[in-house]
């Protein structure tokens, strides 16, 4: 099967790649591998994977977690972040609804790739926030972008989407590329004692949608489709 390139942003690229079926213990999922390119003269590319549960071509009011990579939580079970936890997450409730995707973006650290994380880990473990310790190195708060995960959803035809999040700023950068959000669904995971000022962080600094009470549980949240 053959998709033809197409272009959804001057000079970066995007284009399907390859597709197979990808049992897992929340179901049986299909993998699609996109790469976005931009060229130069250093021309570089990442691969990011759509993980689609059910039929969601053509549909409206697709539950959709778009997830940023990290190594340090998924590969290396770090305990200073909740990433991992979402990412199951988002998939059981995807699998739950009977259809749904998860677009998974190679983005490390927000964006700033994980060299740059790992400073900031350091940073972190000598008392600041991962606010500060992005600015510390210069750095943005968040420098990742969407244009992957908006084509992805272009290349299944979704014509809206629930977003999977507890980030409005993802939900204002989805709208800004086109893509038409009709509600939000919260991703809450309960803190452990590392990632407890993290995830505070981010309610506080960074307007994440959490509880006050960041050991607050998750049962707490209503899971309903958020205005």
């Amino acid at each position: 099967m053959h998709v033809p390139e197409r272009v959804i942003r001057p000079q970066i690229q995007t284009r399907w790649l390859a597709s197979a079926e990808l049992p897992t213990r929340f179901g049986q999922f299909n993998t699609h591998v996109f790469r976005t390119t931009e060229p130069g003269d250093g021309a570089c590319f990442k691969e990011h994977v759509a993980l689609v549960y059910g039929d969601i071509r053509g549909h409206e009011s697709v539950p959709v977690r778009i997830h940023s990579e990290c190594m340090t939580s998924e590969v290396f079970g770090s305990l200073k972040c909740d990433c991992k936890e979402q990412l199951d997450h988002a998939m059981a409730e995807v699998a739950r609804r009977g259809a749904g995707a998860i677009l998974y973006l190679r983005q490390e650290g927000r964006g700033i790739g994980l060299a740059n994380k790992i400073r900031a880990y350091q940073l972190q473990s000598q008392g600041h926030d991962t606010v500060d310790a992005n600015r510390l190195l210069g750095l943005p708060d968040d420098a990742r972008e969407y244009n992957a995960a908006a084509h992805m959803l272009e290349h299944f035809e979704v014509k809206s989407v629930l977003l999977m999040t507890n980030n409005p700023a993802k939900v204002d950068a989805l709208a800004a590329l086109g893509v038409i959000v009709t509600g939000r669904l919260p991703v809450v995971v309960p803190p452990n004692p590392f990632s407890r000022q993290y995830l505070e962080t981010k309610r506080a600094r960074m307007a994440h949608e959490l509880p006050v009470r960041c050991d607050q549980s998750e049962a707490s949240l209503s899971h309903g489709e958020a205005e």
